[in-house]
């Protein structure tokens, strides 16, 4: 049977479960319809095939700039572009990931990121592409992106040929045999060809499409940064892989002149080779369009744009013809005469075609039907299609948008209900500022059938609109929540008599000194810099207090470690390159002599090999990944064998949980919890003090060098809460966000640096995975910490867990109204990080006490063979 606590805690884990999937459905719903019917222009297209090359991860300042002698990094498509077709810059929206800029290029909308819980990987919905609607489209390239166009595609005519996933390797000698792959499959494809005749005839039939993936510049730029040599080389690799491949087809099909060529990227990369975010070097990606249909250059006299790269790149005198990313399909589809995607967004780049005006106001009137089927106007009025697209697209929107009212208001009171419902059960339980009362049965059925009735209501309304089962959650959640709370009525009167005699100056001021660190915490999160002052407060809290009379030397100490945590804020989180020389220096300073830690703090020597080996192109070695995984499978179990005494097993938990961290770091952030676990040391020392300061412990001081976790404590000794128990409190959620709030931006940016030790093949929830385990081993160490305290200064795990959870679920409650679904993918995935991580702190705490008991207070005892000695 559950207990009133047990049957608490999972109540709190299902609601805390609710509110954080709830932002999926309240902010992340797919925004595709589905249902319309497709359309194309009337008129004969310019071509019957068209050859789309994708350079993953290409820049656009990368492919058009000259080298330092003034030669073009790509001769062949250079040529092109100033002798034989279009060109520009395709401007990527954000997130500037793989999948959503190929939905964009060819499916001609921005990947709505409820795709985001597949990890860019499945199609979160089926949707529509060009490739769907053409006669016949072959791929090459990566496992990861051809596959979700075949999946989302209607019968059988989009055909995949990938390399293994294995294949891309951030510790390969070199990615671009990658690409080299993609090319010489396409031209095995097409001699094979003359030999099979029914693949020969499918290859001259129209609205054909050929699709290259070319990720092996992605990945150069991952393992060496786009500026290195290999990433230039690789750009020259595919520039002369390109002319090869044109000029095989060109000869293939006789010199038809039906052929058209889109050569562009999914997204860039920055200078430290990540990409996700909206920084130019991201979001700038190059075009070029030639061959059937397409215009010639066009000489210019001047041309201006907001950035300067034109005199740079020496195109100038070229005309410069930018799109939106979406905008590449329609220009697909006009080219081969096929159906626009029924979900694009893109509008028909009129610029790049070589044809009749007759024909470009019937693509774009055939672009404005695409999303308005029945738009009747006037064919010719190109201006007013424009608009409608426009309205038509606020539209679609309004709809998308139409429930996210009154879920976001069920969430919100439902927030608000178990927020007020805890604190009464702290009030209630953990204080002395009521009394016990009883609860009039009779009234209890009234409010319980009340509650009942209103409920009954919420669910009619909701069946008669015929909702998702989800909705029911989310909308009578707050029936038994509040309910609880309407419970507590005689507390909520009783609490409010006795607040009457308190000092209400006091009182005042501490709840807003309390609301204040809430909302500090909160701008933190924006702004980490925030951080830096709220440790300078810390750091001054034993002389605001006056601890430090009674604790010089630990007060000295904490004040010394709170100004030097406070430098970590400072420090740049994505952006820096990788310092193995402080991870290795950061080792040596943790390198233990606990006798279970030893063997295993040892075994990472050769481990810190990796990067070297990496940077010099002989991939993972096998030993320092097996050394690398067994470290971190085992580093849970070791502190189990430790003594259970208080300093000696949160010194075990620490060097064991180090032995991990630091085999996923890469530079400064490896000396974070050698500082913040000195902090730990010193806040329990403190803590012991101010008990002693504030005249508030039931026994005499604890002796904290022989305390036992294992030692039972006497429940008659547990008090009850202080306002200074608020601050503990307070203090472990800002230890535990400190970490958070400078680390969740790896997770916006991919960098794959971090899991290197473990592994370099391309796995997006392996290394997500690994990169949240980084994170929550702080936390697992402040968590420990926390469990000392709360045992040493005489309080019941229970007591303290309630006030964190109040702090959390404020915390949580802004970060929910914050949430974005729209702008970059920092933007969007910053939101999302903020909700998901607060709402976790609130789930784990939950867990996490049970978890820091077990490391504290479990001992494993190993079999020993007792010796004989003869007499």
């Amino acid at each position: 049977m559950l207990g009133h606590n047990d049957f608490f805690i999972l109540a709190g884990i299902l609601v805390h479960c609710v509110f954080l999937v709830s932002i999926f459905d309240i902010y992340f719903s797919s925004p595709l319809v589905h249902g319309m019917t497709p359309h194309q222009t009337p008129l004969p297209p310019p071509a019957k095939r068209l050859v789309l090359f994708v350079a993953d991860g290409l820049r656009a300042d990368s492919l058009y700039e000259l080298n330092s002698n003034s030669t073009p990094r790509a001769p062949y498509l250079r040529s092109i572009l100033e002798n034989n077709g279009s060109w520009g810059i395709s401007h990527t929206r954000v997130p500037t990931e793989s999948r959503p800029g190929h939905v964009a290029l060819i499916a001609g909308f921005y990947e709505d990121v409820s795709a985001v819980a597949k990890g860019w990987k499945e199609n979160p919905v089926e949707f529509d592409s060009v490739f769907n609607e053409s006669k016949y489209t072959w791929s090459w390239g990566s496992p990861d992106i051809l596959p979700m166009f075949a999946k989302g595609a209607t019968g059988d005519h989009v055909y995949t040929f990938c390399y293994t996933a294995e294949s891309e390797d951030f510790g390969a000698q070199d990615a671009a045999k990658l690409d080299v792959w993609v090319f010489d499959h396409v031209k095995s494809f097409f001699n094979s060809s003359r030999s099979n005749q029914t693949l020969f005839s499918a290859l001259n039939e129209e609205k054909v499409v050929l699709f290259l993936h070319l990720l092996g510049i992605d990945t150069n730029g991952h393992a060496h940064r786009p500026n290195s040599r290999e990433y230039k080389e690789n750009i020259k690799k595919v520039d002369e892989g390109v002319k090869e491949i044109a000029s095989m087809i060109d000869n293939f099909y006789g010199n038809d002149g039906k052929t058209a060529f889109i050569l562009t990227s999914d997204h860039g990369m920055t200078d430290w080779g990540t990409h996700g975010a909206g920084h130019p070097s991201e979001t700038l990606t190059p075009l070029i369009v030639w061959g059937a249909g397409v215009n010639y250059p066009r000489k210019v006299t001047s041309q201006k744009f907001e950035d300067n790269f034109l005199k740079e790149w020496k195109l100038e005198n070229l005309k410069r013809l930018d799109v939106n990313q979406a905008d590449v399909a329609p220009l697909m589809a006009s080219l081969i005469g096929v159906p626009f995607p029924l979900n694009s967004v893109g509008t028909l780049p009129l610029e790049y075609l070589n044809n009749s005006a007759h024909f470009k106001a019937e693509s774009m009137f055939t672009n404005a039907v695409q999303i308005v089927e029945q738009f009747k106007v006037t064919k010719h009025m190109i201006s007013l299609c424009k608009t409608l697209i426009n309205l038509a697209l606020e539209g679609l929107s309004y709809y998308h948008t139409y429930d996210r009212l009154f879920l976001g208001l069920s969430i919100a009171v439902s927030f608000v209900g178990w927020t007020t419902y805890v604190i009464l059960v702290i009030i209630k339980t953990h204080t002395n500022l009521t009394k016990a009362v009883q609860t009039n049965n009779k009234e209890s059925t009234v409010l319980f059938y009340g509650f009942a009735f209103v409920g009954m209501i919420i669910a009619f309304f909701l069946l008669i609109q015929t909702c998702p089962w989800t909705y029911y959650v989310y909308c009578l959640l707050p029936i038994p929540v509040w309910y609880a709370v309407v419970k507590e009525l005689p507390v909520i009167q009783d609490l409010a008599t006795n607040l009457l005699s308190l000092n209400v100056v006091q009182s005042v001021g501490f709840i807003f000194i309390c609301t204040l660190g809430i909302e500090i915490l909160v701008f933190s999160f924006f702004y980490r810099s925030t951080l830096t002052l709220g440790l300078f407060v810390f750091a001054g809290w034993p002389v605001i207090t006056q601890l430090w009379v009674q604790a010089k030397t630990s007060a000295l100490i904490w004040t010394f470690l709170c100004v030097l945590l406070a430098i970590f804020p400072l420090m740049p989180v994505v952006g820096r390159e990788p310092n193995i020389p402080l991870v290795i220096f950061t080792y040596l300073v943790w390198d233990g002599r606990d006798p279970y830690i030893y063997y295993v703090s040892h075994c990472l020597i050769p481990v810190f090999s990796t990067h070297d080996s990496l940077k010099n192109k002989q991939g993972l070695p096998v030993l320092n990944q097996m050394i690398s995984w067994m470290t971190l499978v085992s580093s849970s179990v070791l502190p189990l064998l430790s003594p259970t005494f208080l300093f000696q097993r949160l010194f075990s938990i620490l060097l064991s949980l180090m032995s991990t961290y630091l085999l996923l770091s890469t530079g400064y952030e490896a000396l974070f919890p050698l500082v913040l676990s000195g902090l730990m040391f010193v806040w329990i020392n403190m803590e012991q003090e101010a008990l002693q300061h504030y005249g508030l412990s039931l026994k005499p001081k604890v002796t904290l060098a022989v305390f036992n976790f294992t030692c039972a404590t006497d429940i008659t000794q547990f008090r009850q809460l202080h306002l200074d128990d608020v601050r503990r409190s307070f203090f472990f959620v800002s230890f535990c966000w400190l970490y958070v709030v400078m680390s969740f931006s790896c997770f916006s940016s991919f960098d794959p640096a971090s899991v290197y030790c473990f592994l370099t093949v391309f796995s997006p929830f392996m290394m997500g995975s690994l990169l949240l385990l980084k994170v929550v081993i702080p936390f697992v160490l402040v968590s420990c910490a926390f469990e000392a305290i709360q045992v040493t200064t005489q309080l019941s795990s229970k007591s303290l867990l309630l006030l964190v959870l109040v702090i959390s679920d404020i915390m949580a409650l802004h970060f929910f109204f914050l949430v974005k679904d729209y702008g970059s993918w920092l933007d969007i995935g910053t939101s999302i990080s903020h909700y998901v991580l607060v709402m976790s702190l609130t789930i784990f705490m939950m867990l996490m006490n049970g978890l820091a008991q077990l490391l504290t207070t479990q001992r494993l005892q190993l079999s020993r063979r007792t010796k004989h000695h003869s007499t």
